[in-house]
Order: structure tokens, then sequence, then C-alpha cells
């Protein structure tokens, strides 16, 4: 099959058996799927690197690991988090006809979950899957802009402030005038920070504990979001995003 890495199939079989037992070794795991013992062994190695197998050495044999359960946690909620926010992208795309995003925090850059798109000719196109910087997008703004100042040094360190269009804010001060203002009208802009022609507003998802881990946003050319709407377009925005928060349980004090 065109595009399939053996290997990678094979770390999928193995970790699917091994969800299946209590415990499975080497030899066995090599006899029910059919595989060489030594690619058995590389391939669990690897997984035992990044925590997705665990090793009982009293046993010599392998169980799976709570990365796992992470990634199986981290899954559940994206599809509780789309599940909830669904009506209330489709409200804001039906109400202003504009591109609606819907993202998450994933390391330090955000992922693009869902998008309910403009029926106009001139609009900006979903990118679900798609990763995007945090401090020139707007729903990446929305998120950044509630980091403690170790955050935002450990992003910047990581990632760096780099340059995507004359607008793009590259310098710290810039960047940390620019959260104060968010924090202050609920609302994020990119004003054509990340591509040219495109305004994005944008506003933060909270989860029960209150804690900012999604954003939203609507984006659109810059001839139609433009400046003098951004409160108006950002009090919409804030409004369905406080409506996502509150049914994920968020309650402000």
């Amino acid at each position: 099959m065109p595009g399939v890495v053996r290997s990678v199939q094979n770390a999928i079989r193995i970790l699917d058996i091994l969800g299946r037992s209590e415990g499975l070794g080497v030899t066995r795991i090599s006899q029910l799927l059919n595989l060489p013992k030594s690619s058995v062994h590389d391939i669990l190695s690897t997984l035992q690197s990044e925590g997705l197998v665990e090793k009982n050495y009293e046993r010599n044999n392998y169980c799976l690991g709570l990365k796992l359960f992470e990634l199986g946690n981290m899954a559940r909620n994206n599809l509780e988090l789309r599940r909830i926010a669904t009506p209330f992208l489709k409200s804001l795309n039906h109400d202003l006809d504009e591109t609606v995003h819907l993202t998450i925090l994933d390391g330090w850059e955000v992922l693009y979950i869902e998008c309910f798109e403009s029926t106009k000719r001139l609009r900006t196109y979903s990118v679900i899957g798609v990763r995007a910087p945090l401090h020139c997008t707007a729903v990446g703004k929305a998120i950044l802009a509630f980091f403690d100042e170790e955050q935002v040094d450990q992003m910047i360190k990581a990632m760096g402030l780099p340059r995507f269009t004359a607008n793009t804010i590259t310098d710290r001060k810039a960047l940390d005038r620019e959260m104060a203002l968010i924090r202050e009208r609920g609302y994020s802009v990119d004003n054509m920070e990340h591509e040219e022609g495109v305004r994005c507003v944008g506003a933060p998802i909270r989860n029960h504990e209150g804690e900012v881990i999604a954003s939203i946003s609507v984006s659109g050319p810059s001839q139609r979001m433009v400046p003098d709407k951004d409160g108006e377009t950002g009090r919409l925005v804030i409004g369905k995003a406080e409506e996502i928060s509150r049914r994920l349980g968020f309650k402000e004090t």
C-alpha cells in the first residue's frame, strides 16, 4: 500500500496486542504477529523510550505505558470540546458569514481542530490539522495572553518570534503590551500578522479549572474585517467563547 511505513504499522500492531493482554514478552509478540524478534525488540525499545510501553524487568515482558493513557485522555477531551463548541461555532459563522476556527494548545503552537467556512467567494479557508504560531495569530495570542512569564520565556526560547509579515510582533516588550491589551479587552486581533490580507479576531476558552486550553476566532479578508469592526466582532466572539467555557464547567468567580 503506497505511503504505508511498515515499522510504524508494526508498532501500532504491537500496541494493539499489548492492549489486549496483561503483559507479553518479545518472543510471544514475535510469534503472535509473525515478526522477527529483532524487529519486535527494536520497536519495543523505541516505544519504551517515548513512554508508550513499559517494561516489567522481573517478568521480562511489556505492557502499555502511561503516555498512551495521557494521549487517550487528550483525544477524548478534544472530542468533547469539539462536540460542545460546534453549535456555537456554527452560530457565529451564521451571524457573521465569515470563517470560524476552533484551536487547542499543542506544545508551543495552536492546532486547528474545527472550522466552518464563510459562504462568500473571497474568504479564508479551513486549515484543520494545521499548526500555527502563538505570537502572531488571533487564536494563538488569545491563549498566549494567559501564560505566566516563565511560560512566555520558554515559548520564545523554543520557538522564537519569527516574522511572517511586516506587522508581525517580533519584540518581547511589544508582545507583552499586546498580551496586556488582550487581557484587558478580552479578545485578540491578528492584524495581518501571520498572513498578508487576512485579519482575525479571537477569544480564549477555559476549562472547569479556569485554565485557558483552547480558543476560537473569526477570520476574513482585511477589506471586510476592518479595524472599526473589531470591537463588535470581539464582543460576539467573547460571548461564544464564554458559552463554550461554561459548558466545559468553568464558573466565573
